[in-house]
């Protein structure tokens, strides 16, 4: 059977996401789709709009056939980290024959080319990109000075690198040629707005723009045609409930959080080094809300992003040595199912027979299932979860009772 594997956030689940599902199938000629999708916190620093359940069983009802949750310490990653922890996750399930991606760009051959570029292979690439990091730029500007440098053939292609789409295909690529993967990547040219637009002005609107018009407006009223019948009503369902969820809705407990341990400074977490340390510290006493010290502390060459992203590591206690050890140890231990569509169970037997990592359906078994680091990584993603749900039970007044993470089922369509 063919299997094409789609990485996604739906945050929420849009237009352009039923549009991509039916496209990948179409395009490669899969029978069967599987979605690695982010937990309850998202890539670029925030806990997501819509709980992963929800979001899963609008997934379902749209064309998937098995989702799947990408470990929190790869959702709040880099693109790098991101695309690394969720093409190791695909790949080690041992049937999935396609990756197919959105681009700004739709070229799969270029998209290849920068990929091969930026992998990290070429010594005179990695040196001029060390060298212009040293003079100060941020990540992003340096690369893009590297790339002229070394690859000149590509400078009338270097806006294929502003565009977030591009930049998360190319780590696709890279991913998947660092492991060796015999997975073929296929790219869909992205429909309607782009990525940071929050327009409404058409039905394939971004994700951006829905949570902004109902973060704005207080309702769903504009967002209805823009999202899939099944989809809103899943939205419409737990709206007020346990939806919508914002950035600064985690502002208290983490202010808790850095107030807990700015004595001991905070340099054990992901992505924080002694000068963000020592600048959170010396900002912390003008806490009011997380978007505001985001903005606070972000610097030259430290977006809003890296920022948020940092914060949320210390919110959750994911620390250095845990990707560090994730990444040298193939970062990946065990394929956590969040829902599946009922048809789609010889998918379930393949996927045992032939992947390397176990199939988790209940959380009661892992303890069988896991090494000590598959243990551990499965941890923080359940700790990750009962921190958004305790969100979502001081936002809401009629929030329902919200069964503990280990108690969960997984949604069957």
């Amino acid at each position: 059977m063919k299997t094409v594997g789609i990485i996604a956030e739906y945050n929420p689940f849009h237009n352009g996401h039923a549009y991509q599902i039916a496209a990948a199938k179409r395009m490669t000629g899969a029978e069967y789709c599987i979605i690695v999708m982010s937990g309850d916190y998202v890539q670029r620093g925030a806990p997501a709009f819509m709980d992963k359940y929800a979001r899963t069983q609008a997934a379902l009802a749209n064309g998937a056939d098995l989702v799947l949750e990408l470990p929190v310490c790869y959702a709040l990653g880099s693109a790098e980290y991101f695309a690394s922890g969720a093409v190791a996750l695909l790949d080690k399930l041992g049937i999935i024959d396609t990756l197919c991606f959105g681009s700004e760009c739709g070229d799969i051959t270029l998209l290849s080319e920068f990929a091969e570029k930026l992998s990290g292979e070429d010594d005179n690439f990695k040196h001029m990109l060390d060298r212009q990091l040293r003079s100060g730029l941020s990540y992003p500007n340096a690369r893009n000075a590297a790339l002229q440098a070394c690859a000149p053939h590509l400078i009338n292609h270097m806006n294929v690198l502003m565009q977030p789409n591009n930049i998360l295909a190319i780590e696709y690529c890279k991913a998947l040629s660092n492991r060796g993967s015999s997975i073929r990547p296929y790219t869909i040219s992205r429909t309607g707005s782009a990525y940071h637009d929050a327009s409404l002005d058409n039905a394939f609107c971004s994700a951006l723009a829905i949570r902004e018009a109902v973060a704005s407006s207080g309702s769903l009223a504009e967002v209805q045609a823009l999202m899939p019948r099944t989809g809103y009503e899943i939205l419409e369902a737990g709206y007020g409930r346990t939806c919508p969820v914002f950035a600064d809705d985690i502002s208290l407990p983490l202010h808790y959080q850095l107030l807990s341990e700015q004595a001991c400074g905070f340099t054990q977490y992901a992505d924080i080094d002694t000068a963000l340390s020592d600048r959170i510290i010396k900002k912390l006493p003008a806490y009011r809300r997380f978007t505001d010290f985001c903005e606070q502390l972000k610097t030259k060459n430290r977006t809003y992003t890296r920022i948020a992203r940092s914060l949320i590591h210390i919110l959750l206690r994911i620390e250095k040595t845990d990707l560090e050890h994730y990444q040298s140890d193939d970062y990946i231990y065990y394929a956590r199912m969040l829902g599946f569509r009922e048809e789609a169970k010889p998918l379930l037997t393949a996927i045992k027979e032939h992947g390397s990592i176990p199939l988790l359906s209940k959380l009661a078994d892992a303890g069988t299932l896991l090494s000590e680091n598959g243990s551990h990584m499965l941890d923080m993603d359940i700790y990750a979860s009962h921190i958004y749900n305790s969100i979502l039970q001081h936002k809401f007044a009629d929030c329902p009772d919200l069964t503990c993470e280990y108690k969960k089922k997984i949604i069957k369509y």
